[in-house]
């Protein structure tokens, strides 16, 4: 929801996140906006108008996982690209894609990045949007690889490439567990 603060939650295996929705959803006002339920991994995404029911709703998980938020497993970035000037033929292809954002438009330099776990995506994703004038094409937070697809001129495609790699470096300063 625009405006709303949000989290975004992966574990595993993938059904403990019914146990965590349901604890989250009952100890705080927060909303649930997507769940994903896959064998190896879960994640749920919960959002809400006022910043401190959401990070309640994180401690709760935490709480009940008996974990800190310095536990949580670092991110690593398995691919970071921007491929420049694409053709139209490969922005057709892409565009046939099921995925939820924009079109991508031929001549436009494309930042793709994919990064494990799946969840920091969503993150990486969101400090680009704020650091650059890029349009959002797809991004898939759950699975093994969180995946992302953003377009924009070549600047701002490499703006925004800096933007998500050191938003996931900075968050890797706080997170003692490795993959």
């Amino acid at each position: 929801m625009p405006g709303d603060a949000c989290m975004w939650i992966e574990v595993a295996p993938g059904m403990a996140v019914h146990h965590l929705s349901n604890i989250a959803l009952k100890k705080t006002n927060v909303r649930m906006g997507e769940q994903v339920v896959e064998r190896a991994f879960g994640s749920m995404e919960l959002h809400y108008r006022n910043q401190s029911e959401v990070l309640a709703a994180g401690d709760a998980v935490l709480q009940q996982l008996d974990i800190t938020m310095e536990s949580r497993l670092r991110c690593k970035i398995a691919w970071n690209e921007i491929i420049r000037a694409i053709t139209p033929d490969h922005a057709t292809l892409i565009n046939r894609q099921l995925r939820k954002g924009s079109m991508l438009l031929p001549g436009k330099s494309m930042f793709i990045l994919e990064v494990e776990p799946a969840g920091y995506i969503v993150y990486a994703a969101n400090e680009a949007e704020k650091a650059a004038h890029v349009t959002l094409v797809d991004v898939k937070p759950f699975g093994n690889f969180g995946r992302l697809t953003m377009m924009g001129s070549e600047a701002e495609a490499e703006a925004a490439q800096h933007a998500a790699v050191a938003a996931i470096e900075q968050l890797n300063q706080r997170a003692a567990v490795h993959p």
